[in-house]
């Protein structure tokens, strides 16, 4: 079951004050896959989330990263160091700077010894500089504030300082909430670009956005796999309407 998979949740169960948010949860992401995780409020997502990255100790079951690295055993810096990056729901950039400063803040590598934003930069790494800003579309935006970016900007600059810590895996929550219609197709389009190169997950509610990635979808319910499959067979199962469409 696990060959070659990039991350496997084997019976993983969570509990707080008696909640159980977390029940006998297991999933198989491959590697170079994007998967979209959907379910309703309180169906375990952002659970599933804090203990892959570490946040949050299981009280029962696996979670294997790569060949054989259990997640379960190391710390949240252990784990970003191993190459699984989080964009979290609400953008957290450094606003008074500028969207090129952000970038170079956050590349890979130990810059603390010799950082100072007026270090200047080596070429190598302007170079990964503008090919992020290629990716994410901010290449016309390198000189201007964070806080000057829509709320849409902010988010594509957040995915962009995660890449330039060079992921294999990226989890992203919720990234198209508050944005406008064209914002949340741009980032369709910025996450199938990033899975050309790295694995995704993406945790949404918007199944709009979900339907555009055109990628497996899990949905989760009480904490454990309800349905899996593409859009349109979990659109299409009854128990995922009764808990989550049909509302």
């Amino acid at each position: 079951m696990t060959e070659g998979s990039l991350l496997y949740l084997d019976g993983v169960s969570v509990s707080f004050d008696g909640f159980r948010a977390l029940n006998e949860l297991s999933l198989v992401l491959e590697p170079g896959e994007m998967r979209a995780v959907i379910g309703p409020n309180g169906a375990g997502k952002t659970t599933m989330m804090d203990v892959i990255t570490g946040k949050t100790r299981p009280d029962t079951g696996r979670v294997v990263f790569g060949a054989d690295t259990d997640l379960t055993k190391l710390d949240e810096p252990a784990i970003a160091a191993l190459g699984i990056g989080r964009k979290f729901q609400k953008p957290t950039v450094f606003e008074p700077l500028s969207v090129w400063d952000n970038l170079l803040l956050a590349l890979a590598g130990d810059r603390r010894p010799r950082f100072s934003l007026w270090a200047r930069e080596t070429a190598e790494e302007r170079r990964r500089i503008e090919g992020i800003l290629e990716t994410t579309c901010l290449t016309e935006h390198r000189a201007r504030r964070a806080a000057d970016l829509s709320h849409g900007q902010k988010q594509w600059l957040e995915i962009g300082m995660l890449l330039a810590q060079e992921p294999r895996l990226l989890l992203v929550d919720e990234p198209v909430a508050g944005m406008t219609d064209a914002e949340t197709a741009q980032t369709a389009e910025l996450l199938r670009e990033i899975n050309r190169t790295r694995s995704v997950v993406v945790v949404e509610h918007d199944m709009e956005f979900v339907r555009a990635l055109g990628v497996k979808v899990t949905v989760l319910h009480e904490g454990s796999v309800l349905s899996e499959g593409a859009i349109d067979h979990v659109s299409a199962d009854p128990r995922v309407i009764e808990v989550y469409l049909g509302r």
